[in-house]
């Protein structure tokens, strides 16, 4: 079959592979290929065991793999075939030399861009779907320029706007789609190839058309905002749980006014996740490397909110039970950093794990999907953690459950069951603030809401 246009991702991650998955099903006249070093995550990706849950994904991919999806470790001939480049590697914080702990580290970005000099034969549209400090597609162009073969490349910005556990639903049905390019002709026509793509199934009034700078800053501020929401709203949940306020009534009633909306004002542990404080410590960087302190201050306290937030529940529970975890077997409801989703980078429950084995507690850990995740990131630290599929197996014999990620089958487990499995007398901890508290506290639990009145048995 012969196909109007190739285009190539770099990266199979979880941005990469749904967002080509999705353009594939849209776009059947495209060739989709998606390139990743990783052989084995490749592998994933053609087999009937995908690399990422996410609700939806899995029948997509199965629909147009191999008819117009392609998933390969061939860089160097998906280079050559394609017309469009998507560069999707990742970009975590860096962890040494200048920048350590807030910066990016762009030495997956950089080798990707030498990549494509060297084997590219033909002029290339190179779309930047990572999340990049703002400036970057300049150092991308310089790079791609110092090629000698003549070859034309324009680097348009695409940030993506995904969220974990709905990227599918995000990608179908997007409140936006951002594209950032040079307002010169090349960069316009570039502009336009890359929007009508989108345009198959995006109306174009969703499709937002800035500058290159614009694009790039724009995925960074978004994500602060919204950081910026949770933690704001963390901050007043430890002031209610000291004067008998209700969170929930106060997130209702902020929320109700239509200047500021309800969305991201539901009290918890904290965000987690691969994006929200990696974005936010970059741009707290970025605005102090143009000697802006006060307001790169204002970004770096919504991290120490959310870092906050997560050692305020570990010492609710050591006080609330009496002052000692040391050999009880706590039930850890959930590892990955959101419900939906296997994902557990920067997850509330790897801090609050580590803090209770250092508190010599036993940890209980239950998640329908992170449990292989999580076993990797306590692996050498975790002689006293157990790792348990069934919720109910997981909290017998525990002293308490601490409910750390919002999975709607946590609702509904059988608690009575639950609490006469457990010692007494039986705690819970609820960091997400999705259980009845009034039937649990009925039922004989002493319940421990965030930003909510405890109920307890002990007055």
């Amino acid at each position: 079959m012969e196909f109007e246009r190739n285009i190539l991702c770099i990266g199979a991650g979880y941005v990469g592979g749904p967002t080509m998955a999705v353009i594939a099903l849209k776009c059947p006249e495209y060739r989709i290929e998606v390139v990743d070093i990783n052989e084995e995550r490749i592998q994933q990706w053609n087999s009937d065991n995908i690399p990422i849950y996410e609700p939806g994904l899995d029948e997509i991919v199965k629909q147009v793999r191999n008819k117009n999806l392609f998933f390969s470790t061939d860089i160097q001939k998906g280079i050559k075939k394609a017309d469009i480049i998507f560069v999707s590697v990742n970009t975590p914080t860096k962890t040494f030399g200048e920048g350590a702990g807030m910066a990016s580290d762009l030495q997956h970005w950089e080798k990707t861009a030498h990549t494509i000099i060297e084997y590219a034969n033909s002029d290339k549209i190179i779309v930047e779907k990572s999340t990049l400090p703002v400036r970057t597609a300049e150092a991308m162009e310089r790079i791609l320029k110092a090629s000698n073969k003549g070859i034309k490349f324009e680097v348009v910005s695409n940030p993506e706007f995904l969220a974990e556990g709905s990227a599918v639903r995000d990608l179908l049905e997007p409140d936006r789609v951002l594209i950032g390019a040079h307002q010169t002709p090349e960069g316009r026509k570039a502009e336009k190839e890359l929007a009508d793509i989108y345009a198959h199934w995006i109306p174009r009034g969703k499709i937002i058309i800035t500058n290159l700078w614009s694009s790039e800053l724009s995925k960074l501020v978004a994500n602060a905002f919204l950081a910026q929401r949770i933690s704001s709203i963390n901050a007043v949940s430890a002031l209610c749980e000291k004067t008998d306020a209700d969170i929930s009534e106060i997130a209702y009633a902020v929320g109700s006014d239509s200047r500021i909306g309800p969305k991201f004002l539901n009290a918890s542990i904290g965000f987690g996740g691969s994006c929200f404080k990696k974005d936010i410590l970059n741009l707290v960087y970025i605005t102090k490397s143009y000697g802006l302190n006060e307001a790169a201050e204002y970004w770096e306290m919504v991290v120490k909110m959310n870092e906050h937030q997560k050692q305020r529940f570990v010492q609710r529970i050591v006080k609330e039970m009496f002052n000692t975890v040391a050999d009880k077997k706590i039930a850890l409801f959930g590892f990955a950093f959101k419900a939906n989703t296997g994902d557990t980078r920067e997850s509330a429950a790897i801090f609050i794990t580590k803090q209770l084995l250092e508190e010599r507690a036993v940890v209980a850990i239950t998640d329908p999907k992170a449990l292989d995740n999580a076993r990797m990131d306590l692996k050498g630290i975790d002689r006293n953690v157990i790792y348990e599929p069934d919720p109910y197996k997981a909290a017998e014999g525990a002293y308490a459950v601490a409910l750390v990620t919002e999975w709607e089958e946590f609702k509904t487990l059988d608690y009575e069951r639950i609490y006469k499995s457990m010692k007494k007398p039986a705690f819970v901890f609820d960091g997400r603030n999705i259980l009845d508290h009034k039937k649990l506290y009925e039922i004989g639990f002493n319940v421990y809401p965030i930003g909510k009145t405890q109920l307890t048995h002990f007055e």
